[in-house]
């Protein structure tokens, strides 16, 4: 027998994404951001979070979607990554599900090659489907 996966949730763009669940610090309100100069595109500032400075990725900006219409403030995923944290922006916050491993499946070939390879899999629920990312592969910004 499989051990159920959980996965901590959140939206962008309309879609319904996961991340595992132990990679996720803590979810929290929107954060005013210090703007990095020169900074690539999908970095959206920097944090101040209890005296921790961690750089805030925009993930709409890392996966290609259409900018946050105006006046729509992102919510918070803070992760860890090796040993550091890494603020991730999302829409909004979902739930913490558990999903049995036999539903994964390895995402369509026919993704674009730039989000491709930011998708581990996707999972079939009975509603809709959860795209589950690669955490490494979110964070490690191109040069």
């Amino acid at each position: 027998m499989t051990a159920p996966m959980l996965y901590s949730t959140f939206f962008l763009d309309g879609h319904y994404v996961g991340i595992d669940v132990v990679n996720v610090q803590e979810v929290i309100r929107y954060q005013k951001m210090t703007t990095v100069p020169l900074a690539p595109h999908e970095v959206g500032g920097l944090i101040n979070l209890r005296g921790q400075i961690v750089t805030a990725i925009d993930l709409r900006r890392r996966l290609d979607m259409p900018e946050r219409p105006a006046g729509e403030t992102p919510m918070n995923v803070v992760i860890r990554v090796d040993d550091s944290w890494v603020d991730l922006l999302v829409d909004e916050i979902g739930d913490v599900v558990e999903v049995d491993e036999r539903s994964f499946e390895r995402p369509p070939e026919t993704l674009d090659p730039e989000i491709l390879a930011l998708v581990r899999g996707v999972y079939k629920l009975e509603d809709r489907l959860l795209l589950v990312l690669d955490i490494e592969q979110c964070v490690s910004l191109p040069v």
